[in-house]
């Protein structure tokens, strides 16, 4: 090592570790808001019931917030550019050299404690104020004050002294924080530079679009970065306090920022892009895109020990039912994941899929607001209102789950029957519910599927649920056996009405 390096080694601080800053979902949320609000193909409803807060948490793993922020970006996409970056994930998925070169390149970018997209895309930065140019003669004014009081000994000169020194005070006290915070958020913008620098540095196709302004993003590092004479013992406080270096370098550093905006903003998106992709990086089977729905052996990807399952939709919906336990939530939820998943990044986590590039919007949560004053039934028509709404926009998939639990069984099941079969008109409903006489009601717009265990496994086929276990369960958790055989008794009697041939015969065709 030579002297200039070990001597640069001394007098600098140690690089800080890797600590993968533990960012605030609505921290990762604030590049799609604030550069691609008017491209999602997501609402928040549907974000909290397919579980993409956990989903998005486990995919980046070992990501910094650049990664995270487009990785979230992509699950809010339409699937426009989804193209593109599958192959840049096929081909690190085949060189795990390559995966290595790259994340070492951006391991920096986890150093970062600060998201900086809402500096290079929300609002533009103020210009620096006028009376910036007369800072740097405060502290020589205080200095030659205080050089003519000790040699005149004219006293009103201290009076001066005084004046001089409180103004740079209330200099540094009144843009200490916004200084303090600039420099975390300059911090961030020099990893990112620096990673820029690094990816440009790899002779890989992959990198080559980082390679054509990689010098300016390397002078610009330099001119946003603090002198390292700064960071010597007791000097920093002297230049900040005496010299107001903080407060310049922090116009000065702004300004820079604001002259290089177009840039910095193209630097985020091609860095925040290659450490996405190296988050999907390898994955399972890549999603051929279609009218149907074909999911072969898919899986949910939460799930430790997830059984497989497969599903198929062609031409229409689905009614799905299944004794209680039996995973009816899950898998909706799996094959609604997987659906954004495939939209948003090209693969499904399943041996075979194909899938349809439509967005997904879901209805499986809704509860009872007591702090809003809005029941469960209520809930749930605002929701039934805002999908059918968004079903007049543009066709797309709708995963729902347990429709309108709220009201009584009559008044359920008719309102059920009217939002699903409208909702069929113009999307593909994947529904699933205990009302099975929905079934026959909707036979012409939802195919009925029945999920059943098998062996070992969990199977999906044609039909409705004919062993229901909802009785059996009261025994099982420890009713008294007289509850049982009455609730026996008034399921024979209500089974014998709603199955009769007549009744069949002429639900089919109320709708």
């Amino acid at each position: 090592m030579s002297l200039l390096d070990r001597l640069t080694r001394l007098l600098l601080p140690a690089e800080t570790p890797i600590a993968d800053y533990p960012f605030v979902a609505s921290d990762v949320a604030r590049y799609q808001r604030t550069a691609h609000a008017d491209a999602s193909a997501l609402d928040a409803q549907t974000w909290d019931d397919l579980l993409l807060p956990q989903y998005s948490a486990q995919l980046a793993r070992q990501t910094s917030i650049f990664g995270q922020q487009e990785l979230h970006r992509r699950l809010h996409a339409d699937g426009g550019t989804v193209a593109a970056s599958a192959v840049r994930v096929r081909t690190l998925a085949q060189d795990a050299g390559l995966r290595q070169r790259l994340h070492a390149a951006c391991s920096g970018l986890r150093r970062a404690d600060r998201e900086i997209s809402d500096t290079l895309f929300g609002a533009v930065l103020p210009p620096a104020p006028r009376w910036l140019a007369l800072l740097p003669w405060l502290p020589l004014g205080l200095l030659l004050s205080v050089a003519l009081a000790l040699v005149t000994g004219v006293v009103a000169l201290w009076g001066v002294v005084v004046l001089l020194w409180l103004a740079l005070m209330a200099v540094q006290m009144r843009h200490h924080e916004a200084v303090e915070e600039w420099g975390r958020s300059l911090a961030t913008l020099q990893q990112m530079l620096r990673a820029h620098s690094l990816l440009a540095a790899l002779d890989d196709p992959l990198t080559a679009g980082l390679r054509a302004d990689a010098a300016q993003a390397g002078k610009l590092n330099r001119k946003i970065a603090q002198s390292a004479a700064g960071n010597l013992p007791g000097v920093r406080e002297y230049r900040d306090w005496l010299w107001q270096m903080n407060v310049r370098h922090y116009f000065d550093s702004r300004e820079a920022v604001r002259g290089d905006l177009e840039f910095l903003r193209g630097s985020f998106q091609r860095v925040a892009a290659l450490e996405a992709d190296l988050a999907l990086a390898p994955r399972y089977c890549w999603a051929e895109q279609g009218g149907a729905v074909t999911l072969e052996q898919v899986v949910h990807p939460l799930l430790a020990q997830a059984e497989p399952l497969s599903f198929a939709l062609a031409g229409q919906g689905a009614f799905i039912s299944g004794q209680n336990g039996i995973g009816k939530s899950t898998l909706l939820r799996t094959v609604g994941l997987n659906l954004i998943i495939a939209r948003a990044f090209g693969f499904c986590y399943a041996e075979r899929a194909v899938t349809p590039l439509l967005p997904v919007y879901s209805s499986m949560q809704s509860e009872d607001a007591l702090d809003g004053g809005e029941s469960l039934y209520i809930a749930e028509l605002r929701r039934a209102r805002e999908l059918l709404a968004l079903a007049e926009r543009a066709p797309a998939v709708f995963i729902i789950d347990e429709i309108f639990r709220g009201t009584n069984h009559l008044e359920s099941i008719s309102a059920a029957a009217a939002v699903l079969h409208t909702l069929s008109q113009q999307g593909t409903v994947i529904v699933s519910s205990h009302n099975l006489v929905l079934a026959p009601l909707l036979q012409e717009r939802l195919t009925p599927w029945c999920v059943s265990r098998v062996g070992d496994g969990l199977r999906v086929a044609p039909g409705v649920l004919a062993d229901t276990n909802g009785i059996a369960l009261l025994a099982a958790r420890g009713f008294d056996q007289a509850i049982s055989l009455k609730a026996g008794r008034v399921f024979d009697w209500l089974s014998a009405q709603a199955q009769s041939p007549q009744r069949q015969q002429a639900a089919a065709g109320v709708l």
